[in-house]
């Protein structure tokens, strides 16, 4: 062996120690938050089953939502049943592993890891992706809360944990993004992501109900130019889980009020909600539209393509207030829910105003 095979093969014996520890730490990092959702059955633990007496129920200065939700969730306390919660709890660990591995796959598969670092990416893509972590967070956290609400467990302990839950999700998010030689841990993320999580533990301890959902619209851009359909399969990638996943060209986030639950008196029907979106156009890249190899030289260069916001105003339908009697219909509907029924919508971007007759 020559010196420089001898140098190359050092070399990567040295990356290779490195590249093992940075995945040893990563990999503890994920399996200590696992063993975190894994023991929750024994943070969710109480005495409930214990009990020979109905509790009574204290509702004195609640609201009618309020006194009815307590008092259903006392009533299931009372039949509490820790079976359930430890069903619940690997429900949970299951659908965060599984969807790790998806995410791993779409997302850091085909990128090197590094040491950790971190980054300031609150320029980056008008902040679509900001938006999204708030998002995300907001709803893993509606979900797993919303499961551990039918174990019994106290209300503060189904808020905190639910609640929480999404945030924990996105962190572990960022410490992979932290190991990513391709991103980077983000203060701006992690704010997102708990921003995310106050807002519907906010709601529900103040009203025990979400009045204002966030919710997501999507469509897959196509362009008249082909080397604008290259660029996006370049940075998106070419399926449709990437591209509903990384193209914040075709996303669009959405907060919806139901009018009837704002104000009571409201003769509306409480599946109607009035919703504000925002998205943005001709972003590709991050912060600008010019693309560089590994080497520095230029690959895409469109300064011509304007970047903009635009905003949304358009009515839209609560499907969790379509009453029914089957648990599974039930179930479907409240999970179509975080995503944003398509409704004509008057826009304004480019300083100025447009109809659309349907927005996604």
């Amino acid at each position: 062996m020559n010196i420089e095979s001898a140098l190359i093969s050092s070399n990567k014996r040295a990356y290779s120690k490195e590249m093992y520890a940075i995945m040893d730490i990563r990999n503890r990092l994920i399996h200590f938050l696992l063993f975190l959702l894994f023991s929750t059955p024994l943070i969710a633990q109480n005495d409930s089953i214990q009990k020979i007496s109905p509790p009574s129920f204290n509702t004195s200065g609640q609201s009618d939502t309020i006194k009815k939700n307590l008092i259903n969730e006392q009533k299931i306390d009372f039949l509490y049943d820790r079976k359930k919660v430890e069903k619940i709890a690997l429900i949970n660990a299951g659908l965060y592993g599984s969807s790790m591995a998806a995410l791993y796959a779409a997302w850091y598969k085909n990128y090197p890891m590094g040491k950790f670092h971190s980054f300031n990416d609150l320029s980056e893509w008008q902040q679509i992706d900001k938006i999204g972590h708030l998002y995300s967070a907001y709803t893993m956290g509606r979900f797993s809360m919303e499961m551990w609400r039918h174990t019994g467990i106290e209300r503060k302990k189904r808020i905190l944990i639910g609640g929480l839950s999404g945030a924990a999700y996105q962190t572990v998010i960022e410490i992979l993004d932290g190991f990513s030689s391709e991103w980077g841990w983000s203060w701006g993320d992690i704010g997102a992501n708990i921003l995310g999580s106050g807002l519907l533990m906010a709601q529900e301890f103040a009203w025990d109900e979400q009045k204002i959902q966030l919710k997501i619209s999507f469509h897959r851009k196509k362009y008249d130019e082909a080397i604008l359909n290259q660029r996006s399969d370049v940075l998106f990638g070419k399926s449709s889980a990437e591209r509903f996943l990384k193209d914040y060209n075709g996303q669009t986030y959405w907060m919806s009020a139901g009018i009837k639950s704002l104000f009571p008196s409201s003769t509306l029907p409480s599946w109607l909600q009035v919703s504000i979106g925002t998205g943005a156009e001709g972003m590709f890249g991050a912060t600008e539209n010019i693309g560089k190899d590994n080497n520095g030289n230029v690959t895409f260069s469109r300064p011509d393509i304007k970047r903009y916001r635009q905003w949304y105003f358009a009515p839209d339908v609560d499907l969790t207030k379509i009453k029914t009697k089957r648990k599974g219909i039930k179930t479907a509907l409240f999970i179509l829910n975080s995503l944003k029924f398509p409704m004509p919508s008057l826009e304004y971007s480019n300083n100025q105003f447009k109809w659309n007759w349907i927005s996604f």
